[in-house]
């Protein structure tokens, strides 16, 4: 755990000083006269100057910054302020697109990476919707479509390019096993505008339960015929064998909640590890044939193309998700300690490569939270600046930017305690982020 925190603030020691170098380099652009640029913070441990600029190395790995001449002073030659609107939006800027690019390149970066993927002789079909193309071409819950015109499907994801086509009329060839005998169907899938892709009507699963041992523990928790267990203790369920080592793995002071899918909701059931000593859990699933866990990789192509698809819905995937910011704000809004507790459960629940992905999201956390119009982030500059562009550089008086600066840093500074408690408290609590 103890290296898990370190690479955490190593990341975040990145992150900040890639920001900041993003505001070094369009100063140095724009012409702004830069005193210092700083690795961590004072007290200095050592520097050298190099053109006009002291780079220094400091104490406090807490981050970096940039020191310009006189930077809130326009009557200072070479200061930000003596800028013009649309150079000093320019530097503003920088920091966080210098973060989002560090997002962007490590985001790539883990998706390239191989990773376990839950592959298998076909998919196994969960439910087939009422009135479906699916239901049309004669499809049922248990059948496993092994093929789609030609292609073999072995995963998911094969199956939903095989859907995915350019003329919507055209049908696809399925080849479907059911109770061991092959036959062969069309089905012709249909855009919805909801899910955004295309779809014939089916639930897929990894399992289907086919039988209850009378007096089971499964009959005691009302399991039903036609569930789909989906795991045990946050591990998924891929097969018999995995299933069983996951549950002899509970000690008999512990208890194993099992996840478990019935139409279209998800229910648990929890049993102690001394029943599952003493009793069988008496589930009969069928699996879909020969499931199991392969190393891919995707192209490097495929991973940019996912990295910049994935910052580009950013925004998107943070409006869907405000209706649990307010129903939790503590698992929403976090700091850094916060971050750091996030990054340990993600790295010992996924596993290392994690740790990258948790770096790119806190790059992109921390470009998007710079660019609130609160000044002093660099939001904040960015406004005034463009309200000085629009009044042709007729500056603000220095009385009004006083005022929205300290009341802005109040702001930050209430923020940042609340957060910093809330953080403290998930600590203190033990509570967690539930991955």
């Amino acid at each position: 755990m103890m290296q898990i925190v370190v690479l955490f603030i190593v990341s975040l020691f990145v992150v900040i000083l890639v920001h900041e170098f993003g505001h070094f380099i369009a100063s140095k652009r724009i012409g702004v006269a830069v005193e210092e640029f700083g690795i961590g913070f004072p007290p200095r441990l050592f520097g050298r100057m190099w053109k006009g600029t002291l780079y220094s190395v400091n104490a406090l790995p807490i981050g970096a910054f940039v020191r310009a001449r006189g930077e809130n002073n326009p009557n200072i030659e070479g200061s930000l302020a003596s800028k013009g609107p649309w150079r000093r939006l320019f530097v503003y800027v920088a920091g966080p697109v210098a973060n989002i690019l560090l997002a962007f390149i490590l985001l790539a970066a883990f998706f390239a990476l191989p990773r376990g993927v839950i592959v298998s002789d076909g998919v196994l079909v969960y439910n087939v919707q009422h009135d479906s193309a699916a239901q049309d071409a004669g499809l049922e819950p248990g059948d496993v479509i092994i093929n789609a015109d030609g292609r073999s499907i072995r995963t998911w994801n094969d199956l939903q390019a095989a859907l995915t086509t350019d003329s919507p009329q055209d049908p696809v060839e399925l080849q479907v096993l059911r109770n061991s005998t092959q036959f062969e169907t069309s089905v012709t899938p249909v855009y919805s505008d909801t899910l955004g892709r295309h779809v014939i009507g089916i639930t897929l699963a990894r399992n289907m339960v086919t039988s209850i041992e009378p007096g089971s523990l499964a009959q005691e928790a009302q399991i039903a015929r036609g569930d789909s267990l989906l795991g045990v203790n946050g591990l998924a369920a891929i097969s018999d064998s995995e299933l069983a080592k996951t549950l002899s793995a509970v000690s008999p002071d512990d208890q194993a909640v099992i996840t478990m899918m019935r139409g279209d909701e998800t229910y648990t059931v929890k049993f102690a590890g001394s029943q599952l000593e003493s009793r069988p859990l008496g589930l009969e699933l069928q699996w879909a044939p020969d499931t199991r866990v392969e190393r891919q990789a995707i192209s490097l192509g495929s991973a940019v193309l996912s990295s910049a698809t994935y910052i580009v819905t950013m925004p998107a995937l943070i409006a869907a998700s405000i209706p649990l910011m307010q129903e939790d704000p503590s698992l929403a809004l976090v700091g850094p300690i916060g971050a750091g507790q996030l990054t340990v459960e993600a790295v010992q629940t996924f596993g290392a490569a994690n740790l990258i992905f948790i770096a790119g999201l806190i790059s992109i956390g921390i470009a998007l939270f710079n660019l609130f119009p609160i000044p002093p982030l660099d939001g904040g500059g960015i406004l005034v600046s463009l309200i000085e562009a629009v009044r042709r550089g007729r500056r603000l008086s220095e009385r009004s930017i006083r005022f929205v600066y300290a009341a802005g840093t109040a702001f930050l500074i209430t923020l940042v305690i609340l957060i910093t408690t809330s953080d403290l408290l998930r600590l203190i609590e033990g509570r967690g982020f539930g991955l």
